[in-house]
């Protein structure tokens, strides 16, 4: 028998809740849904599901809260996490990715989208995830246990930041397009916008610091790139 991916549905207006799973029961989707953060807890606690889609606004704690809380969960965290809301704003967008959301939609939307949405999540559930520790010169990155550390100081990232600064560090030296990124980061689809990697690689540079985030080029015209040599060379610079 062909295996029903389970989607949890956080939604607390039960009518959008009932065509979501209505359209998702029809396309061979298997859903539940609870209508606030307390019971969408007890069934995560119960039977961890596929893909979760989260809306914003909920009564008690907030869809953001939950994303963040549920990243942060070992048991959790490798679920694909699709939010919901009417916030159609881009630093609301960029918001809830930086949340650990990986994807986002606005109301009002179209249920073809919302299932397009669900299937290339899925599709793209763990993308370049390469296990083990990656060293740049001073800057060493553990993916095992989600440690970044730069001179042996240890460095706090984001979830987001840490899976881009994860695939830079695994293909360093190469110039990678906005588009790439995108691709091998959030995955093969075209719903985020190209800005969005720049908010994450400003974010990236300030959590590594003024040593380490000299590593990260801007290409002009082309994207960005990782490179120990261009901190060696400002290091040089400083004391010549």
């Amino acid at each position: 028998m062909r295996h029903q991916p389970g989607v949890l549905i956080v939604e607390d207006e039960p009518a959008i809740a009932e065509l979501i799973a209505v359209n998702l029961r029809h396309n061979g989707f298997r859903p539940t849904w609870a209508m606030d953060s307390a019971s969408a807890q007890l069934e995560l606690d119960a039977v961890l599901p596929d893909v979760i889609l989260l809306d914003w606004m909920l009564p008690g704690e907030s869809g953001l809260v939950l994303a963040k809380r549920w990243r942060a969960n070992p048991r959790t965290k490798e679920v694909p996490i699709i939010m919901l809301t009417a916030r159609g704003d881009e630093m609301d967008r960029v918001a809830g990715l930086d949340a650990g959301a990986d994807d986002y939609i606005a109301k009002p939307f179209s249920t073809k989208e919302l299932l397009a949405r669900v299937r290339a999540v899925l599709r793209r559930r763990a993308p370049e995830q390469v296990g083990g520790v990656v060293a740049i010169g001073a800057l060493l990155l553990d993916a095992s246990t989600y440690r970044v550390s730069f001179n042996d100081q240890m460095l706090k990232l984001g979830p987001t930041e840490f899976k881009l600064l994860h695939y830079l560090m695994n293909h360093a030296e190469r110039v990678h397009s906005r588009s790439q990124l995108l691709d091998k980061v959030w995955g093969d689809h075209v719903f985020i916008e190209e800005r969005t990697v720049d908010v994450h690689v400003k974010r990236l540079r300030e959590a590594l610091g003024s040593g380490a985030g000299q590593m990260i080029e801007t290409v002009r015209g082309a994207g960005y790139r990782l490179s120990a040599q261009s901190m060696q060379a400002s290091s040089s610079q400083a004391n010549a």
